[in-house]
């Protein structure tokens, strides 16, 4: 190796680097430790426990302290710290994962010209609405629509629409092509505005390590934001759109008669549409027409619902139980055109008040010009939290110069008048104002708790959402299942690589078997601290990618100490056949590496959350793998052969039992094609009769739904959870199932009750639900237990995907097996330059894929969950690169022997090539079964799936790979292939 000074240097800047960014996770780590003893100690408890308010309290009193303190080598303070530890994923630490959909349709309403909306552009917008989800086809969908309707005048009439954008102002010539164009971009850009503000708002929420991407072309956004407890306050902070509003407001003696008669006639049934007048040609007589009978009288008149609250000065018409409010708003919206002024709006409180007996209270608000406030919320600079001895807490604001003026003028025009502060529709507070107000000073008090005026001030200081913005899916993981994820992850991996330590130093001796076992050991330390240095998020999938590339790390050191005991065999000396053993393999090692990395760049452009993070990790070890194997243990091993250290000179590659394992072997695996071919038609008959009867059960993932992992305190049974639950959620069309997972007394409840509905109390709706029908197994626990507040208990993950992304998800799942399939046939053709080989490997990987898959049509014959959604997706893609990997060894020693052996007969060759590399099939087969056997049993319930579909995908791909592809690519090869007489000069 002509490059050793350049590898030595490669190698300890390295270790160097990797020892430097995982430094952080150890520092990291020692405080949390130290603050988590700290507040222990405070709240006078044995464990951490956030629900517990001193040790909260304390805990984040010392993390605030330290957070500026430079606590690592005299630079980084701790909160830099932090930030670069390598940080755990949701479903190691707990947390939420949220899919945001931003609403192009509110984009569109807002570019438009008010006056130029008419029916055809109402239709437009429901139909793209109703027939598209990604945002570069949603404006030329909209478009088209439009020019369907209106015809002649579409050109016209788009330029109205939208004659108010800026680029449109600037070419007023502009064709509907251009328009159209212009359209796209300030779509585009308001979505990465939004992006933007949400950015700042969870930022300044204080998670760390979020994970914030925007979805290209898709107008989502995805949120990972581990460690949070409070789902429904971030949720509430997420969907915000900070529309700030402040509003003169009505004085109760200025419509308390109008009010009154609304009341009255809404009490006595009378109808909402003012009685009309009639002239007639009799005369000048008015005939009054007969008012239209109101609809069935409530039982509840709208005098109870709504308590009048009548104080003459004040803005305050009435109160209310939040439950009465809908029914109020729609008694309301019926009569108020007819009774009340046309400047009047009526809004409620944000929460109830102490000062109004714990209810809402009903704002008479005075609107300005058409509708509009007096002024809006843009003015506002800077919006922070405080505490006021006499208020509690309040949100301080700065204006600017503009809105110090505005500010000056609407409270010097409502002395000793109340002022309301409106955001998003709901009243925040009424302050009454004493004298004019200057400088651009003001604040919001509303009985706020800490963490509501923290909120408040984010949304407000974060800036104004273009568009309404849709949870399109979100999951919920509390951190005792994480911790759970945790141990189990840690304990396979373990397992997995002291039994790959032991089962190298078996087959190939103590000394080559160490010299193997220091490439893993320095795998995996160069594979953490990569993904320390990019920040990465850890999550279990990934974690099982790590434990696979070691499986598959194996590989390449068996095929070098098998090219090396080959090399041995043949006469050459121990210096000659670890030279010659190691240039032999670094085709092959290479070729089936990058089969590899194919799949997993793949899987990381079309896969999201964990499935990237999988990808990530897979890549990370794959060429970590490959730099030790061939470049890092060679230096090591040559080094001790030379200088003859603790008695590297007289190694072997080999112990006594495994000396003669799969060596000399005499296979006839091309003669044996036609039975093969009967054995392979028959199987793919049976797979194809389970897909038409049995079918494939989709995970939420591709189906839309919702999961609920529950924990109970003693087993229960699935078959009576499930008769209690569908008389709830499996009504009008809705399904619901119920199974058990990691043992009898946790079950999964999946259902797609309403999965389409955007309203907001869905989500509690059916965790009430979820509580009703699992009562008789809860014992005393209460619904505050049972949600995902105690994480002990009750409801310990929850999963929602919505029907637009999940059609999405199983598409990106398709396209990514078809172009996985297609890429390694592409890289095959390009590596061998003959298009048989190609064919012959892409038949056995989709042989492989076929099968597998079908496989998972016996969901149920198995005691854990055969779903089809991301996780087995990306068990299909590791397959097809698995596999990719012992058919390129193959193929490349095909390759070899064509070129040593030109003259030899075609089927010898194969049948050669196929024997002398069974006993690296059979070890790296061997080898990978061992890790995914031991994660299968150790590592969880959330990745058994995955393990099952790879186990299947390692047998059957193997398999595969000796009977299918091979003889395939001898049929295609013929006696006269030019192209591999081409391929071995």
């Amino acid at each position: 190796m002509q490059t050793k000074g350049f590898i030595k240097v490669i190698t300890v800047a390295l270790i160097l680097i990797c020892a430097f960014y995982l430094s952080f996770s150890f520092v990291a780590n020692h405080y949390e430790t130290k603050g988590e003893e700290q507040a222990m100690a405070m709240a006078h408890i044995s464990s951490p426990d956030m629900s517990n308010d001193t040790y909260k309290r304390a805990y984040n009193d010392y993390m605030s302290k330290i957070a500026k303190q430079k606590v690592w080598l005299g630079y980084y303070t701790f909160q830099q710290v932090r930030e670069k530890q390598l940080g755990l994923g949701l479903d190691l630490k707990g947390g939420m994962n949220v899919t945001l959909q931003i609403s192009v349709p509110d984009i569109l309403k807002a570019l438009a010209n008010p006056a130029s909306q008419n029916k055809n552009f109402n239709q437009a917008i429901a139909y793209v609405e109703n027939n598209r989800t990604a945002q570069d086809e949603y404006v030329k969908s909209f478009c088209n629509k439009l020019q369907q309707l209106d015809g002649a005048t579409y050109k016209d009439h788009l330029y109205q629409l939208f004659r108010n954008v800026q680029k449109v102002k600037d070419n007023p010539n502009a064709n509907a092509n251009q328009i159209e164009s212009y359209l796209t971009d300030e779509v585009n850009s308001m979505v990465d505005n939004s992006y933007k503000v949400l950015r700042t708002r969870i930022d300044k929420f204080g998670v760390v390590a979020p994970n914030i991407q925007k979805l290209q072309s898709t107008g989502r956004i995805l949120l990972e934001l581990p460690g949070i407890k409070e789902p429904e306050r971030v949720k509430k902070l997420l969907q915000g759109t900070a529309n700030l509003e402040f509003y003169e407001t009505y004085k109760w003696s200025e419509i308390s008669g109008q009010f009154n008669d609304m009341v009255q006639a809404a009490d006595n049934g009378e109808s909402p549409v003012a009685a009309k007048t009639d002239s007639t040609a009799k005369g000048d007589s008015t005939m009054t027409a007969k008012a239209k009978p109101a609809a069935a009288k409530s039982k509840v008149k709208f005098g109870q619902l709504l308590q009048m609250y009548g104080r003459g000065d004040y803005c305050v018409v009435g109160v209310a139980a939040a439950k009465d409010t809908m029914a109020i708003n729609k008694v309301i919206k019926e009569y108020g055109s007819r009774f009340l002024p046309t400047d009047l709006k009526l809004l409620w409180t944000v929460k109830a008040d102490k000062m109004l007996g714990d209810r809402f209270g009903l704002i008479a608000i005075k609107t300005g010009p058409q509708g509009k406030a007096q002024m809006n919320g843009d003015v506002v600079t800077q919006a922070q939290s405080e505490y006021e001895q006499l208020k509690g807490q309040v949100v301080t604001m700065k204006m600017n110069d503009e809105g110090a003026r505005q500010w000056s003028r609407l409270t010097g025009a409502n002395v000793n008048r109340q002022v309301a502060v409106v955001l998003d529709d709901q009243v925040y507070s009424y302050p009454n104002v004493n004298g004019q107000i200057d400088g651009g000073n003001t604040e919001i008090s509303g009985n706020f708790t800490v963490e509501e005026a923290n909120d408040l001030a984010n949304v407000l200081q974060s800036g104004k959402m273009v568009a309404r913005v849709n949870i399109a899916s979100e999951s919920v993981i509390g951190p005792s299942l994480g911790q759970e994820s945790i141990n189990k992850g840690m304990i396979s991996f373990v397992v997995a690589l002291v039994l790959l330590m032991i089962m190298m130093i078996s087959v190939y001796g103590l000394k080559a078997g160490n010299i193997a076992n220091l490439g893993l050991i320095l795998n995996l330390f160069f594979t953490f601290g990569i993904l320390a240095s990019f920040q990465s998020v850890l999550t279990l999938p990934g974690i099982a990618g790590i434990v696979l590339s070691l499986g598959m790390a194996v590989d390449a050191n068996v095929l070098i100490f098998e090219r090396c005991k080959e090399e041995l065999r043949n006469g050459k000396n121990l210096k000659a056949a670890i030279k010659d053993g190691y240039s032999n393999a670094f085709s092959a090692i290479f070729d089936g590496n990058l089969t590899s990395i194919i799949t997993g760049v793949i899987l990381a452009y079309l896969g999201t959350g964990p499935i990237r993070g999988f990808a990530i990790t897979l890549i990370i070890g794959i060429c970590c793998s490959f730099f030790t194997a061939v470049f890092a243990t060679r230096l090591v091993l040559e080094n001790f052969v030379n200088k003859n250290r603790f008695g590297f000179g007289t190694m072997t590659f080999t112990t006594n039992w495994a000396k003669n394992w799969m060596q000399n072997t005499k296979f006839d695996f091309i003669g044996s094609r036609k039975k093969v071919g009967v054995v392979v038609a028959a199987v793919v008959v049976v797979v194809i009769a389970l897909f038409a009867t049995l079918g494939l059960s989709l995970g939420i993932d591709f189906s839309g739904g919702r999961n609920y992992v529950v924990q109970f305190s003693h087993p229960v049974s699935t078959t009576e959870i499930q008769e209690q639950l569908t008389p709830l959620l499996g009504t009008n069309g809705s399904t619901v199932s119920v199974i058990t997972i990691d043992n009898n007394t946790k079950v999964r409840v999946s259902t797609n009750y309403k999965i389409a509905s955007n309203d907001s109390t869905v989500d509690n709706e059916i965790m009430k639900k979820l509580y009703q029908g699992m009562k008789p197994q809860l014992g005393n626990m209460t619904y505050d237990q049972f949600s995902v507040s105690d994480e002990t208990q009750g409801v310990v993950s929850q999963d929602v995907v919505g029907p637009a992304i999940a059609s999405d998800m199983a598409w990106g799942a398709t396209w990514a097996v078809i172009l996985s399939i297609i890429a390694m046939g592409l890289y095959i053709l390009l590596r061998f330059r003959n298009v048989a080989f190609s064919l012959g490997a892409m038949a056995a990987v989709a042989l492989t894929a076929f099968i597998v898959i079908g496989s998972f049509t016996l969901h149920g014959l198995f005691p854990f969950s055969m779903e089809i959604d991301q996780t087995f997706i990306a068990a299909i893609l590791t397959v097809i690169g698995y596999q990719i990997n012992d058919t390129v060894v193959v193929f490349d020693r095909v390759r070899e022997y064509r070129r040593l052996f030109p003259k030899q007969d075609e089927k010898l060759r194969f049948n050669n090539a196929l024997n002398s590399t069974l006993s690296r099939t059979m070890m790296t087969s061997l080898s990978t079964l061992l890790v995914l056997l031991v994660i299968f049993f150790l590592g969880g319930e959330s990745i058994r799936a995955f393990n099952f579909a790879m186990i299947l995908g390692v047998v059957i791909g193997t398999f595969c790979s000796l009977f299918v592809a091979s003889p395939i690519a001898y049929l295609l090869v013929g006696k006269k292939n030019k192209g591999l007489d081409a391929a071995a000069k």
